[in-house]
Formats: C-alpha cells, structure tokens, sequence
C-alpha cells in the first residue's frame, strides 16, 4: 500500500506552528502585555468596587429600616395601647400594630445579615460587626420572649413585662448607635461622604424621642382637659358639684397665691 507523505508532513508542521504561538505572544515585549493586564485589572476592581459599594449601601438600607425605623415605630404603638382600655378595639389593633413592626424589624435584620455573611469580609475585628452580631442575637431572644407572653393573672407576667421591656429598650438604643457606626465604616471603606445621611437620621431619632416623650404628657393634658394656649382648665358638670359643695362646707379664708412647681405636681 502506498502512502503520500505530503499530507502528513504538511499536518506535522501545521501542529508545529500552531504549538508554537503562545511562546511566540510572550515574546512580545513586557510592557504591553504588563499595560493590558493593568487595565483588565483595573477595570475588574472598578467593577468589584462598584458591586460591593451597592450591597454596602442596601444592607445599611435594611437595618435602618430594621434598627432605625420599625423598632421605634413597635415601642411607640405598643405605648399608645398601654394607655388604651384593656380588650378595647383600639387596644388590639395597636397592639397587633406593634407585633407587625417588630416581625418586619426581624425580617429586615435577618436580610441584612444574611447578606453580611454571603457577600461581606466578616473577621470581626471592628465594633460595627462585633455589635451588630450581638445585636442580632438580642433580637431573636426578644422575638422568643415575646412569643411566650405569661397570661396577665399570673406572677410570672410582671417579670416577663420587665425582662421584655428592658431587652427591647437596649435592643433599640444600641441598634441606633451601631447605625452611626456603620455610616462611619460606609464612609471609611468607600469615601464616600456620609454627612447628609448622619444628619437625616440624627433628626429622625431626635423626633422619635421627641414623640416618646410627649406621649404621657399629652395623655396627662388629655385627662387634665387642658386648652392648648390658655393655663385654664374646663372642669366637668360633676367637679363644678364637687367644689360647691366643698365651697359650702368650708369657711371663707384668705389664701395666698400658690407657687407654680406646686400646681405643676398637684
């Protein structure tokens, strides 16, 4: 059998050129192919910057709306029921009000977390992570002990009241401080100015104590029936009975006038 050799020797050289060309590239010289991978390089970290800015900012957007917004919101509803009469409609709905806050506040913080640990550096070495776990944990033991609530005829409920009461103030106090702290680290790890940010949510917390404060006051000016703008109160038909009768029993004497702390206190 006769064999033609012409095409083997043709394959053999083709396949020996062809083996030959990545060392023929990197004989080029150094400096463009050094150029060209600086600017993939680049332009990867440019893009891994920009990914990693984006989940920085929506994970410190769901544990504002976690730390920052639903969790006051749940303290100042269940507040609002407090002073509400026990198994009234207004009463329950606030109070459901305040479990639908904190069950989103929940939600939210376990988005965020889990968002922590898939796409971030977690070493723990910086008091915004360290915080922020410890804070997480607080808050699924606050979420169990609200979910066993004693019935209130029972002894162990004014315990409960005080465990759960004090747990969620903490959980609320440090979640705004580890807010600050994160915008501190967003503005740290990107450069990013944070200011405005600060300053919006420094004037949200400002009004939210400013509510929680006022609540019993507007209560006690409530019950008092005090006219906003006047010092006058306008007493009701059984209290004008009540002082003509004590006017009646009472002898008619000079009275001097009352100091202003001793009508606040009254």
């Amino acid at each position: 059998m006769h064999i033609s050799w012409r095409p083997v020797c043709i394959i053999f050289i083709l396949s020996c050129y062809v083996s030959a060309l990545p060392f023929t590239e990197c004989s080029f010289p150094k400096e463009v192919s050094q150029s060209g991978s600086h600017k993939s390089s680049n332009h990867k970290t440019n893009k891994i910057n920009s990914e990693k800015t984006s989940d920085i900012a929506l994970h410190g957007l769901l544990l504002w709306a976690s730390m920052g917004f639903s969790t006051p919101l749940g303290i100042l509803t269940i507040r609002m029921s407090s002073r509400e009469g026990n198994g009234s409609t207004r009463s329950r709905v606030l109070f459901y009000l305040h479990v639908a806050f904190q069950m989103l506040s929940l939600l939210l913080a376990t988005i965020g977390a889990i968002m922590s640990l898939k796409n971030f550096e977690n070493s723990f070495d910086n008091n915004h992570q360290r915080i922020g776990l410890a804070l997480y944990g607080a808050i699924l033991v606050q979420a169990l002990i609200g979910f066993f609530r004693p019935l209130r005829q029972k002894k162990e409920r004014t315990y409960w009241y005080f465990v759960h009461w004090i747990l969620g103030t903490i959980i609320s106090f440090v979640g705004i401080i580890n807010i600050y702290t994160g915008l501190k680290a967003y503005h740290k790890k990107t450069l990013k100015s944070t200011t405005l940010w600060t300053i919006l949510f420094t004037a949200q917390v400002s009004c939210n104590a400013l509510i929680y404060l006022l609540q019993d006051k507007v209560e006690y000016i409530k019950k008092r029936r005090v006219i906003p703008g006047t010092e006058s109160t306008v007493p009701s038909d059984q209290d004008i009975r009540h002082l003509q009768n004590q006017n009646e029993l009472l002898p008619v004497v000079a009275c001097g006038k009352k100091n202003a702390l001793s009508n606040l206190f009254d």
